[in-house]
């Protein structure tokens, strides 16, 4: 492997940790180095796989029954159908440069939205959706806009994580349909596949102990900033990594 690819496993580790610590953040961490070190076809392909990895390991192994805003899992994943088709158009036709650029500028709107939001500006589901499936399938980073609206409806911190574990499977499961339905070859190179799943595994039984902090303490909006912030360095880094 070369020192680009141990990068690209190395941040897939943490954004594992930190997406079972918050719900979110794991292709935010994972997909700028991960589209740097491989082609983004097959890089939506892997992370696809191992977020969806990640989002079950959170619904199976804790224990306890999943308390997703349910109304609004529904839109947006209604409105995912259609923005995944028109992710599949943007990552069939922009260059991998182009799309990490579009990674880290969606990052850095949801930051700025948020700090001029802090009165819980709403965002609705519907345009959530619509975006979040586009990212899925352009980028995996479909986080932000579920964050946003989510933020906005003054979710509780336990439902704000399990509205986005279910949103995230649900849209990476249509995202591959869209993919498969239009053609475009997104498989992984299997030998990474096999070597980051159980690295997959240590970050989330890590997070685990960290969401319960968090939930307890009342940092849990600072933090998800903070995987924010850390996004957008990621996303800087795998673009000067090109």
């Amino acid at each position: 492997m070369s020192a680009l690819e141990v990068a690209a496993g190395a941040c897939v580790v943490a954004g594992a940790l930190v997406q079972s610590a918050t719900g979110f953040g794991f292709s935010l961490l994972a997909a700028p180095l991960a589209f740097a070190a491989f082609h983004p076809a097959p890089a939506v392909g892997l992370l696809l796989i191992l977020s969806t990895e990640v989002n079950l390991l959170t619904l199976a192994t804790e224990r306890r029954r999943p308390d997703p805003l349910r109304r609004d899992t529904a839109v947006m994943l209604a409105w995912s159908a259609p923005g995944a088709l028109a992710g599949v158009a943007l990552l069939r036709s922009l260059s991998a440069l182009a799309l990490q650029l579009g990674v880290t500028l969606g990052v850095l709107a949801t930051l700025a939205a948020r700090h001029i939001g802090r009165s819980r500006a709403h965002f609705p589901a519907w345009a959530a959706g619509l975006s979040a499936g586009a990212l899925t399938t352009a980028t995996t980073t479909s986080g932000p806009p579920i964050l946003l609206h989510l933020l906005g409806r003054g979710a509780s911190p336990g439902r704000v994580r399990d509205t986005l574990t279910v949103c995230f499977l649900g849209m990476a499961a249509l995202g591959a349909i869209a993919l498969a339905a239009t053609g475009t070859a997104a498989l992984p190179d299997a030998i990474f596949v096999v070597v980051l799943v159980p690295g997959v595994v240590v970050g989330h039984l890590a997070g685990r102990r960290v969401f319960a902090h968090l939930a307890e303490s009342g940092h849990f909006e600072t933090v998800l900033t903070v995987a924010l912030v850390l996004a957008v360095v990621a996303g800087l880094v795998g673009v000067l990594a090109r």
